[in-house]
């Protein structure tokens, strides 16, 4: 009875550190980034915006989170669908952030984002704030 005691003692110690055991830092970028991208296709903003810093720099000045956020609740409000399909991804530590790359497919069956639509090169720029990775730079660009 004390050797079947001490083995579930045992067996509970190892799953306990095992849950304790946090996935590495490039892992929960990317996990990071593949929610936004379900987030958009289910045109969530509050879920898009979530890994964002407070101050979110989008193409250079050009969007804000905030920015972010208004265009995702107006498409939401019109009904409108969007759809996005992640390429590969290189997640690349930098001192002690992170730089994403990757490409995303852009599809709409609505008027909002017409002249928004296609293929992207995305780079993103990432800083730990607290436990979590947060994206607090973004450039992208459609290729010719």
């Amino acid at each position: 009875m004390k050797y079947l005691y001490r083995c579930s003692l045992v067996a509970l110690l190892i799953l306990t550190m095992a849950g304790c055991h946090r996935a590495p830092d490039e892992v929960l970028i990317r996990q990071a980034i593949d929610r936004a991208a379900q987030a958009a296709e289910q045109v969530d903003a509050s879920a898009v915006i979530a890994p964002l810093t407070d101050d979110f720099d989008g193409n250079s000045g050009t969007m804000t989170r905030q920015d972010l956020g208004n265009l995702l609740r107006a498409a939401k409000f019109r009904g409108e669908t969007l759809h996005a399909v992640l390429g590969p991804l290189d997640v690349q530590p930098r001192g002690e952030r992170y730089v994403a790359s990757f490409t995303v497919t852009l599809t709409s069956g609505g008027k909002l984002f017409p002249s928004q639509l296609g293929v992207y090169k995305v780079e993103t720029a990432w800083r730990r704030e607290g436990h979590d990775w947060r994206c607090y730079s973004a450039t992208w660009a459609q290729p010719l």
